[in-house]
């Protein structure tokens, strides 16, 4: 392995330390009581290691929930499955692991205005990246013809309106549409959504 190479290696195991360190951080305490400082000591590096690469911690949080997001979508059993059936696996399994998730549960419980800002002011990475991987299942779907004509960038984002409210409102609505059902009930609006209409052609 060359030095650069190498370099290359440790810098992203570091991150990595430093981002576990930061999970530990918000499921403890909470976004707003999460320092980079106390980041720092849990991840056993420097301050300034910590600040080189990410200048304050709503950075860092944006790049935490960015990984967390990543690792949800990368575990959806979507082997030999057309578009359509793709998009839906997706977004169901990740609706779901978000709303199991340690992480996410405790800023749902504490930090509601980080939540705002991606709903109402703009979209975060990890947003734009849930809409990219939405948007590349809805081109193939289209293509192999499981999903309807439509603007793929403009079918995801609607996709990704749809699974945040899901998600963001899923324990008030607990009672009547518990963990499973609402999986079920998720995966039929998607595919309705998504499903080709009478008269679309490829």
């Amino acid at each position: 392995m060359s030095t650069s190479n190498a370099e290359e290696v440790e810098g992203s195991s570091v991150d990595q330390v430093i981002l576990d360190a930061a999970r530990e951080c918000v499921a403890e305490f909470g976004v707003k009581r999460t320092t980079l400082v106390e980041v720092a000591r849990r991840a056993g590096v420097s301050r300034p290691t910590v600040y080189r690469r990410w200048p304050d911690t709503r950075a860092l949080i944006g790049d935490l929930l960015t990984r967390e997001l990543r690792e949800t979508v990368a575990h959806a059993d979507i082997r030999g499955a057309d578009g359509r059936t793709k998009v839906v696996r997706t977004i169901v399994a990740s609706a779901a692991a978000v709303r199991n998730n340690p992480l996410f549960q405790k800023i749902f419980r504490t930090d509601t205005d980080l939540l705002l800002t991606y709903i109402v002011d703009r979209l975060g990475r990890s947003q734009h990246e849930l809409v990219a991987v939405f948007t590349a299942y809805i081109a193939a779907g289209q293509a192999d013809g499981s999903i309807r004509a439509g603007d793929p960038v403009q079918l995801a984002t609607m996709l990704l309106l749809i699974v945040q409210s899901a998600v963001q409102s899923a324990q008030i609505v607990a009672d009547a549409l518990p963990g499973a059902a609402l999986d079920t009930e998720l995966a039929i609006a998607i595919d309705g959504y998504l499903r080709p209409i009478s008269g679309d052609t490829k």
